[in-house]
């Protein structure tokens, strides 16, 4: 973590959610996460609202990102820098940037806001929180990572708008005070309801395309440039004053993210933690400056595997692969506070019984490993 960040939080093993569940009412979808993650609560994103999908939740106030019938199955988000008005709408863009990076206070109101109508978890969470600020030791806010976002839309001829200069650079900036403007919202809640001393905000960078890294779709695509990009969200983060966290579906390029400006790295431990334990020296210097693992050793692929999961079998898959990165300096005890425990993904693609078991064992997972080490 950085300097201004280093000591504001520990994780201590605690339970802790990714985002998405496969449920239609919001009230329900509170209930779910207050419920298993009191002390760290999230927003829940409901993927069955066109609005709340990974690409057109946080696209809007974006000039080069263009929607045609968003919410029709026919409908499209496409990149498109060609269209009548896009010049103005460009300066419009850089000018209310630099107006926000001057004084971040005009976040408040300006374009790099997410509308209730795109996030309406967000703003049932806020109010919410009243009623449970007394467990509340952090709360955790999601984004839409700008990799994901520039790979995951195509231009009118299906190229991705990572290889366009301009696109990358409004999308990498607009993705950076999204984050920053959630940051703000969310900390001033906190500030509201537990005045000063409350703990941080931690913001999550989304980001399942970097799964794809290596592959031939992404030739040209430096290390350099993955973590110049994600170290400017960081840093907008930071600026806002919470901690930032990254997500990553199955596999990635770990040793880009241990050395980026991320705070927590969320990864899947249940189907790839060899993946990460061939990086001891990298996780332990992640470790030594303060970074958190967010360890997803709860399931969320397929339902049988949900399903062939307990307690006590998860209790013991953590304690056999986190051992591997038990030091002189670094012990069990000491590795679970600065662990959280997660499902390895979202759990919007799931059924509803297997949601329930998923968010059922996190939080019994954790339980069971605090009572050991803690």
């Amino acid at each position: 973590m950085t300097t201004a960040t280093t000591g504001r939080f520990a994780a201590d093993g605690l339970p802790v959610l990714i985002g998405s569940v496969p449920l239609t009412d919001y009230q329900k979808a509170l209930e779910w996460i207050f419920a298993t993650t009191p002390e760290i609560p999230l927003w829940p994103q409901l993927p069955h609202n066109p609005l709340e999908r990974m690409m057109p939740q946080f696209a809007e106030g974006i000039p080069c990102i263009v929607e045609e019938n968003i919410v029709d199955p026919e409908g499209r988000i496409l990149f498109d820098i060609t269209h009548a008005g896009f010049e103005e709408e460009m300066l419009a863009f850089y000018e209310e940037y630099l107006m926000a990076m001057e004084d971040p206070a005009v976040l408040v109101s300006s374009r790099f806001q997410v509308s209730r109508e795109r996030a309406t978890g967000l703003y049932l969470f806020l109010e919410a929180l009243a009623d449970h600020a007394d467990r509340l030791k952090a709360v955790k806010g999601q984004v839409t990572g700008p990799f994901t976002m520039l790979t995951g839309i195509k231009d009118r001829e299906g190229s991705a708008g990572y290889f366009d200069d301009t696109i990358r650079d409004m999308v990498i900036k607009g993705i950076s005070m999204k984050a920053a403007w959630q940051t703000r919202l969310l900390a001033a809640r906190m500030e509201e309801l537990a005045g000063d001393g409350v703990g941080p905000v931690l913001m999550f960078i989304d980001e399942p395309a970097l799964a794809g890294l290596g592959s031939s779709a992404f030739i040209g695509v430096t290390d350099g440039e993955i973590q110049t990009m994600i170290d400017e969200v960081a840093e907008a983060v930071h600026g806002a004053g919470g901690l930032v966290g990254i997500h990553v579906c199955a596999n990635t390029n770990w040793s880009v993210l241990l050395g980026s400006a991320i705070d927590i790295i969320s990864f899947d431990a249940f189907g790839f933690f060899d993946k990460m334990a061939a990086l001891k020296p990298e996780v332990g210097n992640f470790f030594g400056r303060g970074g958190v693992l967010a360890w997803g050793g709860v399931p969320t692929s397929r339902e049988e595997e949900i399903n062939g999961q307990s307690t006590d079998s998860l209790a013991e898959l953590f304690n056999r692969q986190m051992h591997s990165f038990v030091t002189a300096d670094m012990d069990m005890k000491s590795l679970l506070r600065q662990t959280l425990i997660t499902p390895s993904c979202g759990t919007g693609s799931l059924s509803r019984q297997a949601a329930e078991k998923v968010l059922s064992l996190t939080r019994s997972t954790a339980d069971c490993l605090r009572a050991q080490y803690l």
